[in-house]
């Protein structure tokens, strides 16, 4: 048997099915606030421009030279600020303005989104992050739970009911980075204001050598227990490589080159960000509380409600990464005409691929071109259809969370020549690598179940009988169960006991998705180490259903972050090309934060760890 929400709750814990009640998406809508929320529908729609996050003035400049490396140096700084969304007072018309948090540097004034990094492959720069919120802690209406496992940089013991209002611990991670276990940006890395505070891994300055092809990574914070209101607050921003084979395609450039980051949020009515943290039904709930998921009605694209791009007939190519809490998005274009896309995570696909829908889990990039030449004085809208949870929750709300821009062709085309886009994306790489052969294969489980405060807890474990001390589901800071040696390949096997698709995020390595396939098996509870309630899944009785499905055509390409739907095994294969600890965990923030990550170690594990 698979687990749901329904089902778990009431096999191990005497519950009745009712007592789920309390964590569905209508209860999570009469959540209080300290003000009425901002009614989306009372917002205007494909009216505010959007900025483009390749603009000259929004890359990051470097700050100097590292004296010891003699690299271009990047000074980066977490600050709070105030950031127009364009969104408006309904009843005066006055423009509303949010209090964020963003990323700048010493010459460039914080800002939210982040800048963009814009750097070329192989070439190596040093970053150095500084947490900025002197004397800032969480709003009342974005709180930290301090009953889950987070930094705790005061070492408060994880109070509940208690407000915290110590500093605000950071970390930013690059996502997608093949890159030193020091320079990660891991949970444990964080850090206070001016470094007072630090977790075990902090690290004050970053390497990143860039070794990749061309590609769009990202950078976020990763605060153990926190990453989900810190990203929420504004802390993300784009990471973009190039190299040979991306100039020799003469794809469309700026300004016909425009990152999409897409994000959705709730707002109170005097324009603050909200987020929803409390749960008057469940009586063991603390206040503040983490809950399962977080779906707004507000969504933002490059930090803007709803915008509209002014473009040319001619092609455009978009750079879509879902930074969203827990929204895939099943995007469409109004009209009907289809998305060619030609990128995924971490590169170039062999060939393009068209689609009639795009569909972008939390955490995934999609690298696509759309053609308006055929277009001129039209107004064209990407819808989104995508249930939430996905795939199988509630409908998306057509009106609010069911759009996310527009384009209005409108503008004059430019003398700038107008190109094909080219049956071969890889003419000077050569073909998506084909990994070796594996030398061992894991069992990953993922799992749903219930913390000591009766709340749904996302997890991840091990299916492997012969570890029957670990096997089963595990918390964050259990010991490390997934240890390669460097330089090996490994196939990794997700197992969803889940109701729901989550978007598992590897951290180092570029994956390949194998396939996937549906599976039926015997679940059985488990207490894990921290007293909450999690389960095995019986290796022995795994049945495995039907014929594997290979990957749909836009998931050949390199990956790093992949939808691993319910009821199945999705196998990916990677090689693990550098010694140290990593983690993997799930990109729906809510569900990282709640014990859905595990860490990793390449190479021999130091004592201690």
């Amino acid at each position: 048997m698979l687990v749901t929400r329904r089902n778990f709750l009431g096999m191990t814990a005497g519950l009745s099915a009712g007592t789920l009640l309390p964590l569905s998406l209508a209860s999570r809508k009469a959540f209080a606030q300290s003000l009425p929320l901002l009614d989306p529908m009372s917002q205007p729609k494909f009216v505010n421009p959007l900025p483009n996050p390749l603009a000259p003035n929004y890359i990051f400049q470097p700050s100097g030279i590292d004296p010891l490396s003699g690299l271009p140096l990047f000074d980066v700084r977490a600050e709070q600020i105030t950031h127009d969304a364009g969104l408006i007072d309904p009843a005066s018309g006055r423009r509303l303005q949010s209090t964020v948090w963003g990323y700048g540097t010493p010459s460039q004034p914080a800002v939210y989104p982040g800048y963009s990094f814009n750097l070329r492959s192989g070439r190596a720069v040093k970053a150095r992050y500084a947490n900025k919120l002197n004397g800032i802690t969480y709003p009342a209406d974005v709180p930290v739970d301090q009953t889950l496992d987070w930094a705790d940089p005061m070492n408060a013991g994880n109070p509940a009911n208690v407000p915290y209002t110590g500093p605000v611990p950071l970390v930013t991670h690059q996502h997608g980075g093949d890159t030193e276990s020091l320079s990660d940006g891991l949970p444990d890395a964080w850090a206070t204001p001016d470094n007072a505070i630090t977790g075990r891994l902090f690290n004050p300055l970053y390497a990143y050598d860039n070794r990749q092809e061309a590609t769009q990574l990202w950078y976020h914070d990763h605060t153990v227990g926190a990453t989900r209101v810190n990203v929420y607050m504004g802390l993300a921003g784009n990471y973009f490589i190039r190299d040979a084979n991306e100039d020799a395609l003469n794809l469309p450039g700026f300004p016909y080159e425009v990152p999409l980051l897409i994000q959705d949020r709730q707002f109170l009515a005097n324009g603050e960000l909200f987020y929803a943290a409390q749960d008057p039904a469940n009586p063991l709930a603390p206040n503040p509380t983490h809950l399962p998921e977080m779906f707004g009605d507000v969504v933002l694209v490059n930090g803007v409600a709803w915008p509209v791009l002014e473009v040319e007939p001619r092609k455009y190519r978009f750079r879509v990464l879902n930074g969203s809490d827990s929204r895939v998005y099943d995007m469409r274009i109004s009209n009907g005409m289809p998305f060619t896309q030609i990128g995924s995570d971490l590169g170039m696909l062999n060939s393009p691929v068209q689609l009639g829908m795009l569909s972008v889990a939390p955490g995934e990039r999609a690298d696509v071109i759309v053609d308006f030449s055929r277009m001129s004085g039209q107004t064209i809208v990407i819808t989104n259809s995508a249930n939430a949870p996905y795939p199988s929750g509630d409908p998306v709300d057509r009106k609010t969370a069911g759009q996310i821009m527009a384009f209005r062709v409108s503008l004059p085309l430019s003398a700038i020549p107008d190109r094909p886009i080219p049956a071969n994306l890889r003419p000077l790489l050569g073909p998506v690598p084909v990994l070796g052969a594996p030398l061992r294969t894991r069992k990953i489980l993922l799992f749903e179940g219930t913390d000591t405060r009766n709340r749904l807890q996302t997890m991840i474990g091990i299916v492997d009988s012969s570890r029957p001390t670990l096997n089963g589901t595990l918390v964050f800071h259990d010991p490390i169960t997934e240890n390669p040696g460097l330089g090996d390949t490994e196939v990794w096997e997700f197992y969803n006991t889940t109701a729901d698709a989550h978007p598992i995020h590897m951290h180092l390595v570029d994956f390949r998705i194998m396939n996937r396939q549906k599976f039926s098996g015997s679940i059985a509870p488990k207490t894990n180490s921290d007293g909450s309630q999690g389960g095995t899944l019986d290796e022995a009785s795994i049945r495995l259903l039907g014929r594997p499905r290979i990957p749909q055509p836009e998931e050949s390409g390199k990956k790093d972050t992949a939808k691993m739907f319910p009821g199945e095994v999705t196998r990916v294969i990677a090689k693990f090309n550098r010694p140290g600890e990593y983690v993997v965990h799930c990109h729906i923030l809510s569900h990282e934060d709640h014990e859905m990550m595990r860490p990793f170690y390449v190479g021999p594990i130091p004592a201690g760890r």
